[in-house]
């Protein structure tokens, strides 16, 4: 299972020397991850990691959507009900289901990681099976309480040079204040996620409002809620923070009059709202939050198009965020419009877009990214953070975009020790789609040098303002 040199490079002979020369180049640089879902808390408490299937399969979606597709019960993979029930505690008995089920990703991404990670990081370059498990297993666990697997250790080990996490505007930071008063150099940055407060579609929503202007100290009117967002953000700039993130089910943005946006969260603080009602506020909402980056400079994210929760009995029993969300087609060119009309020539707003539905790529994004200053494309998300994915990204964005309407890679992940290989692999790909170029004698190689650095490093350092 030895690691290949040259995986993910091209096969033509003469381009695989040109994209093992750009690799090279910057295989090395830092590692930037302005977008991400970690726990603050592991830097904050520094505790060792306390086992294999803990650490790789119950944070991550990834695995454990796909052992669900072939039979496999959340509750056997020690997955938390919420209602409380039985659900398996032997994280050596998880592990032993997810080494009997890895053929399931022969071909995918997660392995790819996976298979990097234990190479890199544990030495293991022997494939994970049913009869190796619980050799794996021991190995793994061996190491993690040692002083160099703990999570600070780690982000210096991967070459961290700053991390951002995923935080509710309703969250106290304590994680993240704790490491700024520790000292350590490491940089661990909150991102203002607003969705809970934002959607009324969303469970808890009218209790997470009044959370949120109980917070801040105003009335709970839309002025008043309008300007708790401002108190937060302020919260969450004064710890680190240099953006704010939106998973919306849509691109839709709205500007409405004061008038009618004051009466319509009214609306959707009562109990009647309709789901077209829903659908505005969050519109709404998403143009307000434009103008508040025009004011504080946070760098704002829209992460839309993913049916959240497909699998209503799945979400009944474990909740959200269960590997039920499903891609959908989703439209920017209408639905931007009120936001952009607004703001969209403001040289204070960054408005980084992803998308779910491949098929806006040449059509719609990289048109608009390549024209309105504000704008810039998010890498491959979720299903398509692989390297097909990265690679149909290029091809279909660059003609139209080009590299520098592009924002680097974020590893937007849950599962910590895949990091440095999910940066290894857009490192790979994007030098492959380089030296392309080069071997088609579209770009010389020195150009292409400097926009392999660009792709791994300064684009995420520029646009994050990290």
């Amino acid at each position: 299972m030895a690691l290949h040199p040259d995986r993910l490079l091209p096969i033509d002979p003469g381009a695989r020397a040109i994209a093992r020369r750009l690799y090279q180049s910057v295989a090395k640089l830092p590692l930037l991850s302005p977008h991400g879902h970690t726990d603050p808390r592991w830097y904050a408490e520094d505790a060792p990691f306390s086992d294999p299937a803990t650490l790789f399969v119950q944070p991550d979606h990834y695995i454990f959507r796909m052992l669900y597709s072939q039979g496999v019960a959340l509750e056997a993979l020690g997955i938390p009900r919420r209602d409380g029930g039985a659900v398996e505690t032997d994280t050596r008995a998880i592990w032993r289901i997810f080494a009997q089920h890895y053929t399931l990703f022969r071909g995918t991404p997660t392995r790819l990681w996976f298979e990097q990670s234990l190479a890199d990081l544990f030495g293991i370059e022997e494939r994970l099976t049913a009869q190796t498990a619980d050799r794996l297993y021991d190995r793994i666990a061996e190491c993690l309480p040692r002083p160099e697997f703990r999570p600070r250790a780690l982000y210096e080990r991967f070459n961290l040079e700053a991390i951002a996490t995923t935080d509710s505007p309703l969250s106290d930071l304590a994680g993240h204040a704790t490491v700024r008063r520790s000292g350590w150099s490491g940089r661990v940055l909150p991102a203002y996620r607003p969705d809970f407060t934002v959607d009324p579609e969303r469970e808890g929503f009218r209790g997470n409002v009044e959370r949120l202007t109980a917070l801040a100290g105003t009335p709970t009117n839309w002025a008043g809620y309008l300007e708790a967002h401002r108190i937060r953000r302020a919260f969450f700039k004064g710890l680190g923070a240099t953006s704010t993130d939106h998973g919306h089910p849509t691109a839709r943005t709205a500007d409405l009059p004061l008038a009618e946006a004051s009466s319509l969260f009214d609306t959707v603080m009562g109990s009647a709202a309709s789901p077209e009602q829903a659908e505005l506020f969050r519109a709404q909402m998403l143009t307000e939050m434009a103008r508040m980056s025009t004011e504080d400079g946070l760098v704002m994210q829209l992460h839309p198009g993913s049916f959240r929760n497909h699998n209503p009995a799945l979400f009944a029993r474990f909740g959200t965020d269960m590997g039920a969300d499903i891609p959908m087609a989703t439209d920017y060119v209408r639905a931007l419009k009120p936001l952009l009309d607004a703001v969209g020539n403001d040289p204070r707003l960054t408005l980084v877009l992803f998308t779910l539905d491949e098929t806006s790529y040449g059509r719609e994004l990289a048109p608009l990214a390549g024209h309105y200053s504000c704008l810039r494309l998010g890498p491959p998300w979720w299903f398509f953070d692989s390297p097909d994915g990265m690679k149909r990204f290029r091809e279909l964005t660059t003609e139209t975009a080009g590299f520098a309407n592009t924002v680097g890679f974020n590893d937007d992940t849950r599962a910590y020790l895949s990091i440095p290989a999910r940066h290894d692999m857009a490192r790979r790909v994007d030098c492959a789609f380089l030296a392309n170029l080069v071997a088609d004698h579209r770009l010389d190689e020195d150009e292409a040098h400097e926009v392999a650095a660009d792709l791994a490093y300064n684009l995420a350092k520029r646009t994050y303002k990290l």
